[in-house]
């Protein structure tokens, strides 16, 4: 039984007309499965899987500075993103650890949507508002003339941050068949060129003269769209796009398949994988902070620590899968510890993502603890599966 008080998204009662099984994720009622974990993973892969996602946050932030404020509020440089496309990015504490992993589109020149997973939804929110004040005194410092005078004397820059997200919905159609798919969905208006869409973009579109956004950034490894509608319009778009789907093999899929897939593209989970005691090169994602950029909270994120410990994918043989919190071992000793592991329903082995000691990271003679056990594993190339060209 799920306990009281959780929040629900508009497609709640969606799930359970569905039959679902649903739990507490982070504070969130939310479908684990329709029918089994295996059989939603396989659809993702073979033909295409809808999710509700709509507990993730959005966050708007606008007004002339609002690039520039990004640069420095964030760990990407998001002044460089061009109208239409997205970046994948993170907002850091003072110390550079993480505080949450985020996508940010460029609306226009002077308006960004920020998606932030669910249980940061918050905390994102607030760390934006308290950033703006110091960003408009470093702006003010940096605008002294030659003689002395401030060139910037209105104190606070024009930037709005709004917390969205109770207002709108968003679904997920993910895997091969999407790109068919999504066109037959009776009441999305005319798409021009699907085709021109690319990875990390977004366009306008619209839902029976809704307003819609339309993305391509997903987080199961395979081709597929985000569809961020009002939320009153949740319901309708949910049944006509499994309705056009279903020919296609498109299922509804919950939480379980969405976790099984995210790993298997070796993409990290907030609260898994990242978290405040991580940088983002020990999560191999060193590249979410340009080269040469500075004076942006979190850039001592860039400092060296040889004594951390990095991560790192792992295969084993059989059938016993290393799981969260299982240590990994050197010689018997403990070098480390999966983060998150399981079965991959796709290449029929176990995998798993763990932290480890830096000096244990050519190793050839690890191990999984797996209750007891010692399964030998293998450091491999992170992802543990990419989607061929089709």
């Amino acid at each position: 039984m799920t306990p009281p008080n959780l929040r629900e998204t508009p497609l709640t009662s969606e799930h359970i007309a569905l039959g679902a099984a649903l739990t507490d994720f982070g504070g969130w009622r939310m479908p684990v499965r329709y029918t089994s974990d295996l059989a939603e993973h396989h659809a993702v892969r073979q033909a295409a899987g809808l999710f509700d996602v709509s507990h993730m946050g959005e966050i708007l932030v606008t007004g002339p500075e609002a690039a520039d404020f990004l640069d420095y509020a964030l760990a990407g440089r998001i002044s460089s993103v061009a109208g239409g496309r997205a970046k994948y990015t993170m907002i850091l504490d003072a110390t550079g650890g993480i505080i949450d992993d985020l996508i940010v589109y460029r609306m226009d020149d002077d308006r960004f949507l920020i998606v932030a997973n669910a249980g940061n939804r918050d905390i994102v929110a607030r760390e934006l508002q308290e950033r703006v004040n110091p960003f408009a005194f470093r702006r003010t410092t940096d605008l002294v003339d030659d003689n002395g005078s401030f060139a910037f004397t209105s104190g606070t820059p024009g930037i709005t941050i709004e917390d969205v997200s109770d207002s709108f919905a968003l679904i997920a159609l993910q895997g091969p068949a999407a790109h068919a798919i999504l066109p037959l969905i009776d009441g999305i208006g005319a798409i021009d060129d699907l085709d021109a869409l690319k990875n990390y973009a977004w366009c306008p579109a619209t839902f029976h003269d809704a307003p819609l956004v339309l993305a391509r950034t997903g987080y199961t490894g395979e081709d597929g769209f985000e569809m961020l509608v009002p939320a009153g319009k949740a319901v309708e778009l949910w049944r006509a796009a499994l309705a056009a789907g279903a020919p296609h093999g498109l299922v509804p899929a919950g939480l379980a398949a969405r976790d099984t897939l995210r790993l298997e593209a070796g993409m990290p989970l907030y609260g898994s994988e990242l978290t405040r005691d991580t940088a983002p090169w020990q999560a191999g994602l060193e590249r979410v902070i340009p080269a040469g950029k500075a004076g942006f909270v979190g850039e001592q994120a860039q400092a060296a620590r040889p004594d951390a410990r990095i991560l790192v994918g792992l295969v084993t043989d059989g059938r016993r899968a290393g799981r969260s919190g299982y240590a990994v071992l050197r010689d018997d000793q403990p070098v480390g510890v999966v983060t998150s592991g399981a079965l991959s329903p796709t290449l029929g082995h176990p995998i798993a993502m763990a932290y480890i000691d830096a000096d244990a990271a050519d190793a050839e003679d690890l191990a999984i603890d797996v209750r007891g056990t010692p399964v030998p594993a293998r450091i491999t190339t992170l992802p543990f599966y990419r989607r061929s060209a089709r």
